[in-house]
């Protein structure tokens, strides 16, 4: 077993990501403390690491406040004494054309995906460094910190943060033997994108752009968090892995493309209902 007797944190452990690493690696023998605001889908998550044969601690946990991420990890060392990774995957998103964004808009995202990482890798760096126990932490950036995105502006901006905090936080804990990394899905299907591949074009779009075929899986993006806090990436660290079939290799480069995106934006501003709006969790 590639992660036996670790113990793993792992934020936004109710959606699609999330669940999907932390069955991963309960499955390959690491223990987990699971957290999210989302009680029902914390729950389920916490019954399949179960019944994969490992323990599951749930933990309410508001990634925004530092009470609550430091509460998280204490609760996680009280339960098993240690652990050996984090993983910052809890994010949101929401849907607003550039020019429409309020403040409130621009900081809710920021808070969640930048502020959230942020505060999670320092808790879990200093946590670490005081146990003297060498470790890992996983980020969740995106494909859409290499491009733009006229109708998720605050989306993009903080996954490029992640990407740049991810180098940072490499730096600063590799004296204490902690490899930061990150992870970037591309076109994944979940149940909180389906609105966004329902547009043709867009999945059009994507479906060719992506030089080995099709949409992605939560599944493809767990198994590289598993390597990333696994021994096997032990010489691995500051990097931002791209997890979408080669898709940035082609990005938006056709004016097919730019005519979808334009009448997202047209529909927005219309008050029509787009993907993420109402500030959900987002997976990629």
């Amino acid at each position: 077993m590639r992660l036996k007797d670790q113990v793993a944190i792992i934020t936004g452990a109710a959606g699609a990501f999330g669940g999907a690493i932390a069955q991963r690696f309960a499955q390959e023998g690491a223990d987990l403390a699971l957290a999210d605001l989302n009680e029902g889908g914390l729950q389920e998550t916490a019954r399949l690491v179960e019944a994969a044969g490992r323990r599951a601690l749930p933990c309410h946990c508001d990634v925004t406040q530092r009470a609550d991420v430091e509460a998280l990890v204490d609760q996680t060392i009280a339960r098993f004494g240690r652990f050996t990774t984090m993983v910052a995957n809890a994010g949101v998103a929401q849907t607003v054309p550039f020019l429409e964004m309020t403040d409130e808009d621009w900081q809710r995202v920021i808070d969640v995906n930048l502020t959230g990482v942020f505060l999670c890798d320092q808790i879990a760096g200093q946590r670490l460094a005081e146990q003297g126990q060498a470790g890992a932490i996983v980020n969740l950036a995106s494909q859409l910190a290499e491009i733009g995105w006229p109708i998720g502006a605050a989306y993009a901006a903080s996954k490029a943060g992640v990407k740049s905090l991810t180098k940072s936080a490499a730096l600063a804990l590799a004296p204490h033997g902690i490899r930061v990394n990150a992870i970037g899905p591309g076109p994944v299907h979940t149940l909180l994108n389906d609105d966004r591949y329902a547009i043709p074009e867009i999945k059009a779009h994507a479906e060719r752009h992506i030089p080995l075929g099709g949409l992605g899986r939560p599944q493809d993006v767990a198994q590289v968090a598993c390597f990333l806090a696994s021994a096997e990436s032990k010489w691995v660290t500051g990097e931002t892995v791209f997890v979408d079939g080669g898709f940035l290799l082609n990005a938006y480069d056709d004016p097919a493309m730019a005519a979808a995106l334009q009448r997202a934006v047209s529909n927005a501003s219309s008050g029509a209902t787009l993907p993420g709006r109402s500030g959900s969790g987002v997976d990629c």
